[in-house]
């Protein structure tokens, strides 16, 4: 019964994103999730409408593989229909075109950020900005049971424009002992995946680049790109108020780790947000 609480506690948490969620990002793709495929498994029927609107602050590097950081702030929401659609900060505007009490799976239409040029002037100069594009997401989660509730998650991103080509992650995260009704846990690993259009829009040098760059011409290949793990924790104060905790840390692997333009193959994040529920 105890484990049943909490895990009803947790089921409330629909898929808090950051302020400026972006793709790439060190935050995995799970944490904008955050266990809600756990509510109707433990709440049962669900309420037509559930929100949330906050207030967040995030470090994270400027790009994937770069030495500088930026600190960045600004709004959160999320917005559900039952377990049919959603609109959020993290997870964008989407639908579950499948619905089970143990596994979910749909579409939904995100938004990359692009890397520019004025993110690190002295390191990215020569090369090219990548633009903003929006990415069309599918995905689909599952519960391995009510006795053991760790999730499994996998998707694919393909990039609609700037640094074209697909991305993909496979993942799972659990309830972290110690959780309570005020207080809940989540931690898990992730692999991404990329094609080798996107890893060379990232993280190649064309032979045009390298005069003003000062880089050799690089040419990146597609397959693992990163390894990760994150972790996330919020604490209620009242049923409509709450602060969650985002962190998480990236590993560049294969092409990206080796590209001349990574200055650290390891980066991480850290997101703190104050919301209201109802």
């Amino acid at each position: 019964m105890r484990l049943r609480r909490w895990i009803l506690a947790i089921c409330v948490l629909w898929g808090f994103g950051v302020a400026h969620a972006q793709t790439p990002s060190p935050l995995q793709e799970w944490q904008y999730e955050n266990g809600i495929i756990l509510e109707k498994l433990f709440a049962g029927k669900l309420p037509t409408w559930q929100r949330v609107v906050g207030l967040s602050v995030a470090t994270q590097p400027t790009y994937p593989g770069s030495r500088a950081y930026a600190v960045e702030g600004g709004p959160v929401f999320d917005i559900r229909y039952k377990d049919v659609a959603f609109f959020s900060v993290g997870e964008g505007l989407g639908v579950n075109l499948i619905r089970g009490t143990q596994f979910r799976a749909g579409l939904a239409l995100g938004f990359d950020r692009g890397r520019h040029i004025s993110d690190d002037f002295p390191r990215l100069h020569g090369l090219n900005d990548i633009g903003n594009a929006p990415t069309l997401k599918a995905f689909a989660s599952g519960v391995l049971s009510k006795r053991f509730p760790a999730i499994v998650r996998v998707d694919i991103r393909q990039i609609l424009a700037g640094s074209e080509g697909w991305v993909g992650d496979v993942q799972a995260y659990t309830p972290l002992p110690g959780s309570s009704e005020r207080f809940v846990m989540f931690a898990g690993p992730s692999i991404t995946f990329a094609s080798r259009a996107h890893n060379q829009k990232w993280f190649g040098v064309d032979p045009s680049q390298t005069l003003d760059s000062g880089f050799r011409p690089y040419y990146a290949h597609g397959g693992a790109t990163a390894t990760g793990m994150g972790f996330s924790a919020t604490k209620f104060f009242s049923p409509h108020w709450l602060l969650n905790l985002q962190t998480a840390v990236s590993r560049r692997l294969g092409s990206a780790a080796q590209s001349p333009i990574t200055s650290t193959t390891t980066d991480g994040i850290v997101a703190v947000s104050f919301e209201y529920r109802w």
